[in-house]
């Protein structure tokens, strides 16, 4: 994770988390939280690679929050080039587990502050 591009998401899991594995192996979690504040909700796309195996099994509708970085991908797709920005999660906590997300603020504030 680099100090320079980091996110801290927190919000509600939209739908099951859907995971593949790919071509080299890796495994993929996908999903979307919904955040809320003043400007209203927002939907965020969030991909885990190789996360623990019990990543899938998050219910929807859970409060997670999300330690990462924004990245923007191109794709190809019925012959036209299509981009899509989405956060690359290192961590991801359920919210309601104070002390773990306490760890993964505390990681993530380490990152942008050195000692």
């Amino acid at each position: 994770m680099s100090e320079n591009n980091m996110v801290v998401l927190r919000g509600t899991l939209v739908g099951e988390p859907r995971s593949r594995e790919l071509a080299s192996g890796t495994v993929l979690v996908q999903f979307e939280i919904t955040t809320r504040d003043d400007a209203g909700t927002q939907s965020v796309p969030v991909v885990w690679f190789d996360p623990p195996a019990t990543a899938g099994q998050i219910p929807s509708g859970t409060e997670v929050a999300v330690v990462g970085s924004v990245r923007r991908r191109f794709f190809r797709t019925g012959g036209a080039t299509q981009s899509r920005t989405e956060v690359v999660a290192e961590r991801v906590v359920v919210a309601n587990r104070r002390r773990e997300v306490a760890k993964a603020l505390a990681a993530a504030q380490a990152v942008l502050s050195p000692a």
